[in-house]
């Protein structure tokens, strides 16, 4: 997830897609639904807002335009350990606390669905949350909630350990390419894609969170096609003009998610198939169309700018919320009717806590950190 935002003290004069912003957080907020009401999804096929998982697949889209928009021709005047100075500072203030949070709520997320809680010690915990601040993902060895996850703290973190990936990618290699070797990758990450949405064990891109060589397979397979893609569109659409393209682009994206699962056991390819046209066809154009909208009224501004700024913090801190609410559903079999205002509330929470992170942690960090490395010389502001 990425959003070039002025608070990190650097200078931008390019325009700013602010409906890309909002439609990051209106993603955002699809997710953390997802994943509270998959606590009382009793398998794969009876999940509410069932395609929720796919934002994150969104968000590698989006990632992959910002990065080539905001920094395909600052090359000459930047240089690699640049460009990674100012990826960290706007991504990892966020992974340090989204550990601590999980950290924090750990001991109180016991229950018998996540069966190594209560016989880890305190200092094994402690571990594990320091190396997840570096997001360095974790093995078995190290797996103290049971789940498989290489960030058990803080599941979503797998995502971000991807995004990662694909900016150590794009910085040495990728930014690199022509644009006709790009869209051979593009095609070929293509392929690859459909081929595990359509073949698949399971008849959808879930995946990706685990060190386990088929999980690695998903995550890798979920990131490449979507960010080479998003790359690929910054470099060769010039965005047109559009009309209400927030509120065009916001409901393909609820519909797109919310879309209850297609086919059942027996048909698993039908699903696949949805994912993989949702990820290769619909999430671009959406992109596009985004970018080829403007924010024309005051209270457009203001959603799309608070959609935007929430969208990471909400993104990276809610699982903490969603592991003990999840806890809580299982030691007392609540079902969803009966739980329903504390799904509400929690899913409040989430946006609350998001937003006291980013107006008193993030954004100031950011902010001193960048100051911090110009006064030392090492991060000239970019223009």
């Amino acid at each position: 997830m990425d959003n070039n935002s002025t608070a990190t003290g650097f200078a931008d004069t390019k325009r700013h897609y602010a409906i890309l912003d909002g439609l990051r957080g209106v993603a955002a907020l699809l997710v953390v639904a997802f994943h509270l009401f998959e606590a009382h999804a009793a398998s794969r096929f009876e999940q509410i807002i069932n395609h929720g998982y796919l934002a994150v697949d969104f968000f590698f889209v989006l990632s992959g335009f910002v990065i080539g928009y905001a920094y395909d021709d600052r090359w000459r005047s930047m240089s690699t350990m640049e460009f990674f100075q100012r990826r960290l500072i706007r991504l990892h203030p966020m992974i340090v606390i989204a550990m601590l949070i999980g950290a924090g709520m750990f001991y109180f997320q016991t229950s018998p669905i996540f069966p190594k809680i209560q016989d880890t010690p305190l200092w094994l915990m402690l571990v594990v949350m320091v190396i997840g601040m570096t997001l360095l993902p974790v093995g078995a060895a190290l797996d103290i909630r049971g789940w498989g996850e290489m960030h058990p703290l803080n599941g979503p973190g797998w995502s971000l350990f991807y995004e990662y990936v694909a900016n150590i990618l794009y910085a040495l290699f990728v930014r690199k390419f022509s644009k006709l070797v790009l869209g051979v990758c593009v095609f070929i990450a293509g392929a690859v894609l459909l081929h595990y949405c359509v073949t698949g064990p399971n008849g959808d891109v879930i995946g990706g969170w685990s060190l386990e060589p088929a999980q690695l397979r998903i995550g890798l397979t979920r990131l490449l096609y979507p960010f080479f893609a998003g790359l690929l569109l910054s470099r060769v659409v010039t965005p047109g003009r559009y009309q209400h393209a927030f509120l065009l682009c916001s409901a393909i994206i609820i519909v797109v998610l919310a879309m209850p699962r297609i086919g059942g056991p027996s048909d698993l390819w039908q699903n696949g198939l949805y994912d993989a046209l949702c990820i290769t066809l619909i999430f671009p154009l959406v992109v596009y169309l985004g970018a080829s909208g403007d924010v024309r009224t005051a209270m457009g501004t203001k959603v799309c700018g608070f959609l935007g700024a929430i969208s990471y913090p909400l993104y990276i801190i809610h699982y903490p919320f969603v592991y003990t609410y999840t806890a809580w559903v299982a030691k007392g079999k609540v079902p969803l009717a009966q739980a329903l205002p504390v799904t509400i509330a929690t899913f409040l929470l989430c946006v609350i806590v998001a937003y006291l992170c980013l107006r008193f942690y993030d954004i100031p960090l950011r902010n001193w950190l960048s100051q911090r490395l110009r006064r030392k010389g090492l991060q000239p502001a970019l223009a």
